[in-house]
Formats: structure tokens, sequence, C-alpha cells
């Protein structure tokens, strides 16, 4: 339960990211302009729909308190590669000291590290 205020908050990031591409056609141009052209083409289209449809996967999963690591990893393992093919030519600021850098990105994979571990992770041997 101490998790639920970060669940909900990443929750409505996700849905809202997930969803309004799909109704506006940004999945589409996401996959057909920008993957097929880094190279992921014939896949890219495909490749997009997967990203989006798992965010808000993750979303559900979040506000149900239900399959957190998976949602979580998944998730993270996005935004990294988002950081490295999108953010990091970008700099650090996603506003102000510049735009669509890597902080919202850092920010959402730490929390999503507190909501996997939010008891911390322990590197001694419990006996």
């Amino acid at each position: 339960m101490n998790t639920l205020i970060l669940r909900i908050a990443v929750a409505v990031i996700l849905l809202v990211h997930g969803m309004g591409g799909m109704f506006n056609n940004g999945v589409n141009d996401f996959g057909n302009l920008y993957l097929n052209e880094v190279g992921f083409a014939p896949f890219g289209l495909i490749l997009a729909w997967l990203i989006k449809l798992s965010h808000v996967v993750a979303a559900i999963c979040l506000l149900a308190n239900k399959y957190l690591k998976p949602a979580c990893i998944i998730t993270i393992f996005i935004l990294v590669v988002g950081i490295f093919m999108v953010h990091l030519q970008e700099g650090w600021f996603v506003v102000g000291g510049g735009r669509n850098g890597v902080e919202f990105n850092f920010l959402l994979i730490a929390v999503l590290t507190f909501i996997m571990f939010p008891n911390g992770i322990s590197l001694k041997n419990k006996k």
C-alpha cells in the first residue's frame, strides 16, 4: 500500500502517453516515420503498437497492484531504450535547459524501481 500514490501517478502517465498516440495517429507515425527509418523496417509499426499497448497494460497492472515486477521491468526496458535511441542526444533536460532530454525517463525508471522494491534491495545474505 505504501506505493499507491506512485503507482497511480505512473499509471496516469503511462495511460495518457500510451493511449494518446493511439487516437491521434502518433503511434503510426512513431512506427512508420521513426522506427522503420532507424532500422526496424518492416516491423516498426508493429513494434510501436506493442510499446504503446505495453504502457496501457503496465498502467492497469500498477492500478491493480498485480504483476508489478514484470510490468515495471518491461516499462524500464522501453524507457532505457528510449533514452539511448531518442533522448540522450538531446541532453538531460526535457524543458528549460533543453528539449526532449533524459530527465523524465530517468525519474520514471527510479520510481518504477522503487515500486518493484519498496523495502529496498538488500545485498546481505539473510539467514
